[in-house]
Parts: structure tokens; C-alpha cells; sequence
């Protein structure tokens, strides 16, 4: 039996300001700090003993994570940043304001862009000031790979690899796993280990700072899931 523990990055600037973020690198606020160190005070009164830890390379996420570690008394354990546990690419929505653009464009259309499985948003071109083909974080990567916007359904495809090659391989050998990531990273991860349909994970929400908590058997099904708080 292993243990899973998800983190959605506590309450970013953005959040706080109601602006679609994807993958700009905004910080978090005071009140998702606190959501942090408070999700480390129930972890450890969890009792839960980590081997493992993951994140995203998005700032929200790494001190969500470090400050849940630090709470519970494991900062030490080792720990893999990727850009495959990235939030959803929101394309040229990024930056906006939710409210605003849903005024502009109608709510049924904002609402598909942020709610449907496999509808893109407007896309960014790799020339674009905003686009993450000129972050140095991702010179790494073959361009291709880099988006410009993308639907759960696309998140899903690029974070399952690293899943299957990375992840779930440590908790096969028993391995207890934290990641903390992003609300629709999350979400497609959770998709995946529930075996929860396109249209039902549409209705799964992650709350910032909350930890869940699976307990996982040999073969990776979920034996049980609780959410901290």
C-alpha cells in the first residue's frame, strides 16, 4: 500500500484577481501562503512520511510544495520539478480578467473555453510576447512541444507519460508520493487514476491548499481518498 497526496498550489496573485494564469509564473498570495503552511500543519498531524515529491516549474506550485514540506517536517526528501505537471495552457486568454471576458465574448463561450474536455482556447503563436517558447525554463524542449494553448484533454496527454514512466513506478515499490501542481494538471491525473469519464471530470474541482489523500495498492487502484481540511 502506498500513499498519493495531491496539492492544488495555494491562492496565486491571480487567483486573488480573478485573470486566467496557464502558464504565466505569478506568485502566490498571503493567503495562499497560508493555505500552504496549512495544508504542511495537516499533512503532519496526517502523520504522513514522504519518499518522493513533485511539482510543476511554476512558482505557485514549488513554494506551495516547500511550504508543505517544511510544515510537516520533511523539506529534505527528494524532489523533481517538470513542466509536464504545468496548470492548463490557456493561450491568449492568459492575463485576462474572467469577469471582463466573459462580458465580451458571453458566458456559454468562456464557460466551454474553461469547462469543456476537448475545446481549445484562443491560441498563442510562438512569436507572441507572452508565449513560453521565450522562457528559458523550456529551451530545453523541442519547440513542438511547447503550447499554445490547451484543453484538459492535451494537459492529460502530456502529463500521463511522465506519470507512467516517473511516478508510478514509485508508488508500485511502495513509495509515498506528494504532488503539488495545478488545478487542471490535477484534474487529468485524478481523471486518470479514478477512471472518470470525459463528462464527469469537468465537474471535479480542486480546492487551493487542500491536500488529498489516496491510499493506493499494488496495482495503483484507489483503496480510499479523503481530503484534508
Amino acid at each position: 500500500m502506498a500513499k498519493l497526496v495531491f496539492i492544488r498550489h495555494g491562492q496565486s496573485e491571480w487567483n486573488l484577481s480573478n485573470q486566467f494564469t496557464g502558464w504565466v509564473d505569478v506568485d502566490l498570495s498571503e493567503e495562499g501562503v497560508r493555505q500552504a503552511q496549512n495544508a504542511g500543519a495537516l499533512l503532519k498531524q496526517e502523520g504522513i512520511e514522504f519518499d518522493q515529491a513533485y511539482t510543476s516549474v511554476l512558482t505557485r506550485a514549488i513554494k506551495t510544495l516547500h511550504y508543505a514540506l517544511e510544515g510537516s517536517g520533511q523539506l529534505w526528501i527528494p524532489e523533481t520539478k517538470t513542466w509536464r505537471l504545468n496548470e492548463r495552457h490557456y493561450g491568449a486568454l492568459q492575463g485576462l480578467n474572467k469577469k471582463e471576458t466573459a462580458e465580451k465574448y458571453g458566458d456559454d463561450q468562456v464557460h466551454i473555453w474553461r469547462r469543456s474536455y476537448d475545446t481549445l482556447p484562443p491560441l498563442l503563436s510562438a512569436d507572441d510576447e507572452g508565449s513560453a517558447a521565450q522562457d528559458r525554463r523550456y529551451a530545453h524542449l523541442d519547440p513542438r512541444a511547447i503550447p499554445g494553448g490547451e484543453n484538459l484533454k492535451v494537459t492529460l496527454e502530456r502529463v500521463i507519460p511522465f506519470w507512467e514512466d516517473e511516478i508510478a513506478p514509485k508508488l508500485i515499490d511502495g513509495k509515498n508520493v506528494i504532488i503539488a501542481a495545478h488545478g487542471n494538471s490535477l484534474r487529468a491525473l485524478t481523471k486518470y487514476i479514478e477512471n472518470i469519464s470525459d463528462d464527469d471530470i469537468m465537474d471535479v474541482e480542486m480546492a487551493t491548499g487542500e491536500p488529498v489523500v489516496y491510499d493506493l495498492d499494488e496495482k495503483l487502484n484507489v483503496v480510499s481518498k479523503k481530503k484534508l481540511n
